[in-house]
């Protein structure tokens, strides 16, 4: 076993806990390769393969558990804060949103698969008042399905990763390098995205002073509210006058929308 392993062998459950629970509150720590070497280590007699699980959904729970309330505090104002650190923050809330419309806690299930969703669930079952039992509920059936899958993964191919391990420490230095230069290249990719997307919306923006002074001089301006249904339910209130239209529902609803006039749409 290389020195990686002989580590996780000594302090194998603390650094699994600290690690999922630092990933679920949000820094840049992927569990998954961690989660894998504990299967391994519990494969080859090293750890105990129910202990890791538990640990690793105890800590996941503490993490969601946090979020949570954030959200039931803060309101949308998690959101807006996790979005502006996501490196795709046009679609990052709409997608969380979007699979709470549908699923409700069910979603909870799978979120922790999907990128984005993982972080966005917790706070948003807060925002919308999820009860606090239901939420623990799902979140610990989600965390369990997730964690546990890769647990299991790592015991069942226990000795075929110790082997992938010893290679991939034979690289050394060399290997930090290609992961650092393909991780600075993806985050590169995806900042210059942003920045075009950002533009594209200058363009074609107006601020809320500037709409307000269009209605104030009687322009013919038509407004639609765009918001997602959690959001227009946790804050109703709207612009006066303007036509409330759902983001599914734009194709069965867009004929109410006049088209001899300036259209100002709004969303979260």
């Amino acid at each position: 076993m290389d020195e990686t392993f002989q580590f996780l062998i000594r302090h194998g459950y603390s650094v699994l806990f600290f690690w999922v629970l630092a990933e679920q509150l949000g820094l840049p720590l992927p569990a998954t390769p961690l989660l894998l070497a504990a299967g391994a280590l519990a494969g080859a007699g090293q750890m105990n393969v129910w202990l890791a699980i538990s640990l690793a959904v105890f800590a996941s729970l503490i993490g969601d558990v946090s979020w949570y309330q954030f959200g039931r505090v803060r309101g949308g104002k998690v959101l807006n804060l996790l979005c502006r650190i996501s490196l795709e923050p046009d679609s990052c809330v709409r997608k969380t949103e979007s699979a709470f419309v549908r699923h409700g806690a069910r979603s909870l299930l799978i979120a922790k698969f999907v990128p984005g969703l993982n972080t966005m669930a917790p706070p948003l079952a807060g925002i919308i008042g999820m009860r606090l039992g239901r939420f623990l509920i799902f979140d610990a059936l989600g965390a369990l399905l997730y964690l546990g899958s890769f647990v299991v993964l790592g015991y069942a191919f226990s000795s075929q990763l110790e082997q992938v391990a010893a290679r991939v420490a034979g690289l050394g230095f060399s290997l930090l390098v290609i992961l650092a230069g393909a991780l600075g290249a993806y985050i590169g990719w995806k900042y210059v995205q942003r920045r075009r997307f950002i533009r594209s919306l200058r363009i074609a923006r107006i601020t809320p002073d500037e709409l307000n002074r269009k209605i104030e001089a009687g322009d013919e301006v038509v407004i639609v509210d765009l918001r997602q249904s959690l959001d227009f339910d946790a804050a109703p209130q709207t612009i006066r006058g303007a036509i409330r239209l759902a983001p599914d529902k734009i194709e069965e609803g867009h004929a109410q929308i006049p088209r001899d006039r300036e259209i100002v749409l709004f969303c979260t």
